[in-house]
């Protein structure tokens, strides 16, 4: 048997065995355990995808002796052709020497008989004296070119003959080894058979192989499936729990100190007794609505006033800054529609990314809790205090001034203060010393871009209109 089929099929007869054979029937049973927790690991199906490895090796090596083996069979099938062909001049050749030598017989046939009727001739012009000297010479001589052309037809034909035996003995050996040729064609043509035979077995099992994988694998995907969706709803459920937790009044203090923005105005205009510098520093928190980060402070922690009318400023100038670090020019001043008494200052990502401090988000549910902190703007105190809403004032919250609890610094609740959430969120600035109003958008009513030069810009007029919305408010939120 061919040493290639034998390596095949041993191969194919270890990796059967090593499939079917129960290995855990070996190995002692072990204590019982508390079901583990499904690992989701990269090598889950290692077992079974050795096994396959070592299927698709073998049938990769199968493909390869298989191959080999064609390659064998259509040399030999060339050889076999090359060799019929050869036969076949040959039993041609011989067809043609045959033919010749049966020629040359007839030649030495005939010419023998020539001689022997020269040779009667011969004797009969010898005895017969009449015959001339000189017809004897020609009768020898043209005996004597007989005979030389017989012994050259006879060697002629001795020759022929060799040939033919030789032809005849290359003829057996032609036949000899295309019976052998024909005997390896048909032992090839069954080993091609068999390792076919092999292929589909092989090609069956690995498909079977690679289906129970493939059912491994979509129950592994539906497991981390599973725990991705149990950790999602742990995440939210965390964040939900995280979300319904109150922070301590210390630990919003302690992160207000930290974040706080320092925001600088240097303003200037012409009174009755001349030029006057009105300059103004006061702290605050950015905030941000998901779309801008803003600073937000009380129009009284700024150099104007909604009191007087018809005031014109001549230059402005805004810089926000954290411990000193990373000053920035605030590029607009804008006075809020929902209350002109709030002030927001728009910052560009890079500006916030320069002040390094902590963008506040707005409280998504205001009424989570009862109670919210009130932190001074000037970091002099902070405590908790209550608040209602009123049905009157969607807008804004009453803070309950009675059960306030200075937790630090010796104050009260006043306009500029800011109010947090107690789940983190900014909750809203304080208009006065009962309201806050709520933060929820940022749209301006008016706006101020600070420049050296305001004449061009109205701010005169800005302010009359201001004032007039402000008048126009309740008297309990003025």
């Amino acid at each position: 048997m061919n040493k290639t089929l034998l390596l095949v099929l041993c191969d194919f007869l270890l990796l059967t065995l090593l499939a079917l054979t129960r290995w855990e029937s070996a190995e002692p049973a072990p204590r019982a355990k508390q079901p583990p927790v499904p690992e989701l690991a990269a090598n889950a199906v290692t077992k079974e995808q050795d096994l396959v490895d070592a299927m698709r090796q073998t049938l990769a090596d199968e493909k390869t002796a298989r191959d080999e083996l064609a390659q064998k069979l259509s040399a030999a099938d060339s050889a076999l052709a090359a060799r019929e062909q050869s036969l076949t001049q040959t039993q041609a050749a011989n067809a043609r020497l045959a033919a010749e030598r049966a020629a040359t017989a007839a030649s030495l046939a005939e010419t023998q008989r020539s001689a022997a009727e020269l040779a009667q001739k011969v004797s009969t012009a010898t005895r017969e004296a009449d015959l001339t000297k000189e017809q004897l010479v020609a009768l020898q001589r043209e005996l004597a070119e007989k005979l030389a052309e017989a012994n050259r037809v006879k060697s002629d034909l001795a020759k022929r003959e060799k040939e033919l035996a030789e032809a005849q003995k290359e003829n057996k050996n032609l036949t000899a080894a295309y019976f052998v040729a024909e005997t390896e064609k048909k032992n090839l043509e069954k080993e091609v058979t068999a390792l076919n035979t092999q292929t589909k077995a092989l090609e069956t099992q690995v498909e079977a192989e690679r289906i129970e994988r493939r059912k491994v694998q979509e129950t592994t995907t539906t497991l981390a499936q599973g725990v991705g969706q149990l950790a999602e709803k742990s995440g939210e459920l965390t964040k939900e729990i995280r979300d319904y937790r109150p922070i301590n009044a210390n630990v919003l203090f302690s992160e207000f100190t930290a974040n706080r923005v320092t925001a600088k105005f240097a303003a200037s205009r012409r009174g009755f007794l001349g030029r006057t510098e009105a300059n103004k520093e006061s702290n605050t928190v950015l905030v941000t609505d998901g779309t801008r980060v803003y600073a937000v402070l009380h129009i009284a922690d700024t150099p104007f006033a909604l009191g007087e009318t018809g005031v014109e400023w001549d230059s402005l100038s805004v810089e926000l800054s954290k411990s000193g670090q990373g000053r920035n020019v605030a590029s607009s001043v804008d006075f809020l529609a929902h209350d002109p008494r709030i002030v927001a200052l728009p910052l560009e990502a890079a500006q916030v990314a320069a002040l390094g401090a902590k963008v506040y988000a707005l409280a998504t549910d205001p009424v989570r809790f009862p109670e919210a902190v009130l932190i001074d703007g000037g970091g002099r105190g902070y405590g908790e205090v209550g608040f209602k809403l009123d049905p009157a004032e969607p807008g804004f919250v009453r803070v309950d001034n009675r059960f306030f609890n200075r937790l630090f610094g010796d104050f009260s609740p006043k306009r500029g203060d800011l109010v947090f959430a107690k789940s983190g969120e900014i909750l809203g600035i304080m208009v006065n010393s009962d309201y806050c109003a709520l933060l929820k958008s940022f749209a301006p009513q008016k706006s101020i871009t600070p420049a050296p030069d305001l004449k061009t810009q109205g701010t005169g007029q800005l302010f009359d209109s201001l004032i007039g919305r402000l008048r126009a408010m309740p008297l309990k939120l003025q």
